[in-house]
């Protein structure tokens, strides 16, 4: 019962979602300015004629001239869509979308959905080939077996772009980089295995054709349905599809068929395996149980029989998801990039190869302290790389382009290939990566997190939604009877069982007055005076509950000042030893991620101050996967003009030259266009210590930092986490008085994640500085 209730809440906030705002995920947006009559006239008639006239004269010009090459189709007829089988093309169209976002999310592509209302094979396939002029590729998604075979091959055969159906290749190219990377482990190859697979649907069947494309023999690859084992004479249940796998074999169960077995690949249904199963496999056995939601056997269950095992599932609860994320973008990148005909079978072998040799080196400091410094070595735990790992769109797609350029699909080879992998690297930034995968570490590391203000809707909304995402467990401060009230009129699924405190009736309370009291006798606090507070301010009480180890982090904000809840927080936590608390404001923006800095604390800095803030957000900065890069702004230019004003902001610099500590690149007093226009810089003071766009701005002053900060928000400029409450002992965050209920989660995961990492201290990684 308690499941169905999560999982309704869900589907409420995945509509709300859906519906908020400009209904759907995406959107298309011009590239080129559109502000004037000339502007115009360029990008319409009548400029437009001439790369009209260019394109009709080569073909190829298209690439040069449009988005063609940029562009993918993610098509469908909604036959077999996610795990809602056949639902149609139209009630296909949100998974459509959501798969062009994840195409523009992880390899700058844009993806363009297109659901077609047909079942017919001949209908879809003329439907799709005349198309062909709009796009570089075409992703074919939710397709049934064995239609997707027919469709995918046809076009092949008709269309002079890449046609990929991601759900049997991306599946299997991200399962093949797994298992080389656990043959590699146990000491064995592709030719030394038995195989058995466990499924015969189009992810099984092109699994199966790539592991042999890549040496494994025909006759080591046993291959069951739900009839059993597919063996060479069966006639029930066959197709010319399956026929190609049957082999010459005395089993007829996968129970007989596991026995022996080196490796189990499972894309059917949940326990379809037995622990006997796993027992009768041969030593050190290589078990992905990839049926999702739930696996055949859980790894858990295969590690009790057989501690020598190597697991894999589709879920990110567990280490080695197998994820086509981590494929099907990159490929196409590569693929794209060098204008391939099609997506061969070397390029996918060389897809499978580079997703596994990345597993197998050092992984950065950024990668690691995104997932609470939980250390990502090559081994049994780690045989394939976490989807944010910012590395992957510059080791898969120069891959594929190889292998597309050495097969002769490649119409526009690659010069210079580590140009490219640069090229690649600026394409995202790696900060976007580092936010997502924060969340997957609370799923792994929950924690409990104060929402102050839990007699708000948006609260409520908030904490339902965050421990939904399993996020950790949210604790509403409130009277309960009035939370329980506003949870009946919003119609909350899932938030009756929400925690809840009411100061007043904590069993606790007497302790943190105790606590206050103490802290604050001596700063013209009476006991009464810490009565009140405890039992009538709830910024006071949830910081005391977090100082007392109750909650890990708290987040507040929703109905008062930045300021008052500061002053209510300074109440009951301390500053960390030796650093600044301050507020910082993280933008996050197309190609580019600022830190602003103090956005909320220093009124008028002083030079040692700002120092501390730029080394502090410096260490942030580095946290979420950026190289520091810090400008001291003001409105003068290295001295230029020389007035009094901007001698504070000189002399922070002059502080910072003192520190032996400082291990980045920093300089000023500059103004904001020279810091984030390295050109000008060259151009105007060579000199400049800085190696490319600042993405640290530390402000002279908090009027211009928040004035700065909120100007930026409120025109769009890109998305702004913040701002974070930098500095102090324990993990709270007060969010702005407008904040969303996505905004919220985002706080208390963002607040929740330094708790987690200041319970895993740092091992040996310098990035990884404290907040």
């Amino acid at each position: 019962m308690g499941e169905n209730k999560r999982l309704a809440s869900l589907q409420q906030d995945a509509l709300q979602m859906h519906a908020s705002g400009r209904p759907g995920k995406i959107e298309i947006a011009p590239t080129k300015p559109l502000t004037t009559q000339r502007d115009l006239s360029l990008a319409y008639s009548p400029g437009v004629a001439a790369p009209c006239l260019k394109i009709h004269e080569d073909s190829n010009f298209a690439y040069d001239y449009t988005a063609k090459g940029n562009v993918v189709g993610v098509i469908t007829n909604g036959t077999a869509v996610l795990g809602l089988g056949n639902i149609g093309a139209l009630a296909a169209k949100p998974v459509m979308e959501g798969k062009s976002v994840l195409f523009k999310r992880f390899a700058d592509i844009d993806g363009v959905d297109l659901e077609v209302t047909t079942e017919d094979v001949d209908e879809f396939v003329n439907c799709v080939r005349y198309l062909g002029a709009t796009f570089g590729g075409i992703n074919l998604e939710d397709i049934k077996a064995p239609q997707c075979f027919i469709i995918e091959q046809r076009l092949r055969e008709l269309m002079d772009i890449p046609v990929f159906h991601d759900d049997q290749h991306g599946t299997a190219i991200v399962t093949a980089a797994a298992l080389i990377n656990a043959l590699d482990l146990t000491g064995r190859t592709l030719k030394d295995v038995k195989v058995v697979v466990n499924g015969a649907g189009a992810a099984s069947i092109a699994g199966a054709e790539l592991l042999k494309a890549m040496g494994l023999p025909h006759d080591q690859l046993i291959m069951c349905d739900t009839k059993g084992v597919i063996y060479q004479g069966r006639q029930e249940g066959m197709n010319q599809w399956k026929s190609a796998h049957a082999v010459a074999t005395k089993a007829r169960t996968l129970d007989e068929a596991m026995d022996g077995a080196h490796v189990f690949l499972g894309l059917s249904v949940r326990d379809a395996v037995s622990q006997d199963m796993v027992r009768a496999m041969a030593d050190q056995p290589i078990v992905f149980a990839m049926a999702n939601p739930d696996p055949e056997i859980l790894p858990e269950d295969v590690m009790a029989v057989r501690g020598d095992a190597i697991t894999a599932t589709g879920r990110s609860d567990y280490p080695n998801q197998v994820n086509n994320v981590l494929g099907y973008p990159y490929i196409f990148r590569g693929a794209l990039d060098v204008r391939a005909s099609t997506i061969n079978e070397p390029m996918k072998i060389a897809a499978a190869e580079a997703i596994a040799a990345l597993a197998r080196e050092d992984v950065p400091d950024e990668v690691d302290a995104a997932y609470a410094n939980v250390r990502l070595r090559y081994g049994p735990e780690y045989i394939i790389p976490v989807p944010f790992d910012p590395r992957l769109i510059e080791s898969i797609p120069p891959a594929v382009a190889r292998a597309a350029m050495d097969t002769g699909v490649a119409r526009k080879p690659i010069a210079i290939m580590d140009a490219y992998k640069r090229e690649l690297a600026q394409r995202l930034d790696p900060t976007a990566a580092s936010v997502q995968a924060i969340f997957k570490t609370l799923r792994e590391n929950p924690q409990r997190v104060i929402f102050a203000e839990g007699e708000e809707e948006r609260s409520i909304r908030a904490a339902v939604a965050f421990r939904n995402a399993g996020l950790g467990t949210p604790v509403l401060i409130g009277r309960e009877e009035v939370v329980r009230q506003q949870i009946e009129e919003i119609g909350l699924h899932g938030a009756e069982h929400l925690e809840i405190h009411n100061a007043r009736l904590s069993k606790t309370r007497e302790d943190y007055i105790d606590f206050l009291y103490k802290r604050l006798r001596r700063q013209g606090q009476m006991l009464r005076d810490c009565q009140r507070l405890v039992n009538q301010n709830r910024n006071v009480f949830g910081a005391c509950m977090v100082a007392h180890g109750e909650a890990d982090a708290m987040i507040t904000g929703l109905t008062r000042s930045f300021y008052t809840c500061f002053s209510d927080i300074e109440l009951v936590l301390d500053r960390k030893p030796g650093e600044q608390v301050f507020g910082l404001i993280i933008l996050l923006m197309r190609g580019r991620t600022l830190f602003i800095a103090d956005t909320s604390v220093h009124e008028m800095p002083e030079p040692e101050v700002l120092a501390d803030i730029a080394v502090q957000t410096a260490a942030k900065a580095r946290q979420m996967g950026q190289e520091p890069r810090v400008a001291f702004l003001s409105f003068s230019n290295f001295g230029n003009p020389m007035r009094e004003k901007a001698q504070r902001i000189r002399d922070a610099v002059a502080v910072m030259d003192t520190r032996d500590d400082v291990d980045f690149e920093y300089d000023g007093e500059m103004t904001a266009d020279m810091a984030l226009q390295p050109n000008l810089l060259e151009q105007f003071y060579p000199f400049c210590r800085l190696s490319g766009p600042a993405n640290v701005l530390i402000m002279p002053a908090l009027h211009t930092a928040h004035i700065g900060a909120r100007l930026l928000q409120q025109i769009g400029a890109g998305t702004s986490l913040g701002p974070l409450l930098m500095g102090l002992s324990q993990p709270v965050e007060i969010v702005q008085m407008r904040a969303t209920v996505n905004d919220l989660v985002n706080a208390a995961a963002l607040t929740a994640h330094e708790a987690v990492r200041r319970n895993h201290p740092k091992d040996a990684a310098p990035a990884q500085a404290a907040q």
